[in-house]
């Protein structure tokens, strides 16, 4: 079982030289779970790609300006989030403040 679902063998062609690059960095047993992530990753970006075309269709074309608003947007989030994780390590409070001894 790949993370809890029932599976199936497949037979697969794939370019030798790329099998067993990843082969190679996956380790024995890790081919299966690599290539299941791989299509998984690529069926969100399908399911993206046409939520982004109904977006377009109903609201018309994302603009540059909208994608760099939230490329920041993302930037500030990812931000935060370093610094939340940076105090949590030190022990403390995500405002600056240390935390109490248990």
């Amino acid at each position: 079982m790949v993370d809890g679902m029932a599976t199936k063998k497949y037979t697969v062609t794939l370019p030798e030289e790329l099998a067993e690059a990843i082969r190679a960095e996956v380790g024995p047993g890790g081919f299966s779970r690599y290539v299941t992530h791989a299509i998984e990753r690529q069926r969100e970006r399908e399911r993206l790609h046409e939520a982004v075309q109904w977006w377009e269709s109903e609201y018309g074309e994302i603009t540059e300006a909208e994608l760099a608003e939230v490329e920041a947007e993302q930037r500030d989030l990812e931000r935060q989030h370093a610094e939340r994780t940076s105090a949590r390590e030190a022990g403390e409070h995500p405002h600056g403040q240390k935390r109490a001894a248990a």
